[in-house]
């Protein structure tokens, strides 16, 4: 019975408290009233009153509230860290054909999608031209040839003659005048001879470049492939001057292609030649396709000031069912755990909330009006992301761990004590019984 009337009395001390309370507010807004002229002042402190009221009410500690917990099990499983890129699908080979020569074509021999062998004929200039300056360029070989063979009998006669008037010098009978003039005749037969050849050279060099012009009249496929893209046309001028000089784009086996997926700069640490992917294109909704990384180039890329990174994936197309220049939306696969204890990312922020000491502002108009609630207030403090806190026998137990591979949303965690289903604290709330 005693300790109902100490239970009556410290109601009724409290009601107290808030009738004063109460009464403080209304001599303070009596106070500040310039007068009777102004009404609406009066309604408007009264209301201001009434709003202060409910503030320090909603303030005010309940009886047996307390702190409660948020918490997650600590569940094993397998976690797998992806990192998403957007790119484009290519051959793995891929070649621009053109003409190394100007000139007019005369006809086209293949159109789009046809596959072509090596050497395969697909398009051919106007060789007029070309064909009387191979037939000028055989003539002048054969004068050249004929010129060396004057040459050559001319140079053999000297030499008779120089022989032959060696032997009457040696005999006393030429005369030093004779010699002379001989050796100098066999001197220009021979130096004429040199020329002659020379020219022969020449005429053969320039026989050569004026037969491959007109081979290259002719023009072929460099690869095995199929024709992506003809840009061809009979009658039309071509030549490597133009400001487009490709006519035709080929590619050598559609059955292996590649996508080159841009790779965030905050994502490429992660990635790495080998590791499997899967993507998507708009063409086939719901269908997935399998790849593999086999290259990560250093150079990087800017658009819009988003620097990304080249990723190269191996992509087989046996069926021919994806086609040069999809867009694609690829999920590299970067870590995978599996059996591993899992927690929240949220649980590696927690952290028990800091107790302020109730001094003046610490709780802003809460604290002036009412100390004590200020002093039950906490301010939140953050985890460190070296340790998680577990409920154990209904408080909070700080254990150290170290972090492994995470998703976004769970995390891998390895530390001493810990156990498969035990509770993790993720958010505190204020509880009322």
């Amino acid at each position: 019975m005693a300790m109902g009337g100490q239970d009556k009395a410290g109601a009724a001390g409290k009601a107290g408290s808030e009738m004063g309370a109460d009464a403080d507010l209304a001599r303070l807004l009596a106070a500040a009233a310039p007068g009777r002229r102004r009404p609406w002042l009066w309604a408007g402190g009264l209301a201001l009153a009434a709003a202060a009221l409910a503030l320090v009410w909603g303030l005010l500690p309940k009886e047996g509230a307390g702190p409660g917990y948020v918490t997650a099990p600590l569940t094993r499983g397998d976690l797998m860290v992806t990192v998403a890129a957007t790119g484009t699908l290519q051959p793995t080979t891929q070649v621009d054909v053109s003409s190394e020569l100007a000139g007019t074509l005369q006809s086209v021999k293949v159109d789009y999608n046809n596959r072509v062998t090596v050497g395969q004929v697909l398009a051919q200039l106007d060789t007029s031209k070309l064909a009387a300056t191979v037939a000028n360029a055989e003539a002048q070989e054969a004068s050249a040839r004929a010129r060396l063979m004057q040459a050559e009998a001319t140079a053999a006669e000297v030499a008779e003659t120089l022989a032959t008037q060696r032997e009457l010098a040696a005999r006393g009978v030429a005369t030093r005048r004779e010699m002379i003039s001989v050796e100098a005749n066999d001197a220009r037969a021979r130096a004429a001879l040199d020329m002659a050849r020379a020219d022969l050279t020449l005429a053969k060099a320039n026989l050569a470049l004026a037969r491959a012009d007109l081979d290259k009249a002719v023009i072929r496929s460099p690869i095995q492939g199929i024709v992506l893209n003809r840009k061809a046309e009979a009658g039309q001028i071509v030549g490597p001057g133009l400001n487009d000089p490709v006519l035709f784009v080929l590619a050598e086996d559609l059955a292996r292609m590649e996508l080159l997926a841009n790779v965030d700069e905050a994502d490429i640490g992660q990635v790495e030649v080998g590791q499997a992917a899967v993507f998507t294109v708009d063409a086939f909704d719901g269908l997935s396709f399998d790849a593999t990384i086999t290259q990560v180039r250093y150079a990087s890329e800017v658009t819009d000031d988003v620097v990304t990174y080249k990723a190269v994936l191996a992509v087989e197309n046996p069926d021919l069912r994806l086609r040069p220049g999809m867009t694609a939306t690829a999920t590299i696969t970067v870590a995978e755990e599996t059996g591993a204890l899992l927690v929240p990312n949220a649980a590696l922020r927690w952290a028990p909330p800091r107790v302020t000491n109730g001094q003046a502002g610490a709780a802003g108009l809460a604290g002036l009006i009412l100390p004590s609630a200020a002093q039950r207030m906490g301010s939140s403090a953050v985890g460190t992301g070296r340790s998680i806190w577990v409920l154990r026998e209904g408080a909070p137990v700080e254990v150290p761990v170290q972090i492994g591979a995470s998703d976004g949303r769970m995390s891998v965690v390895t530390g001493e004590g810990l156990a498969e289903g035990e509770a993790v604290i993720t958010d505190q709330i204020v509880k009322a019984d």
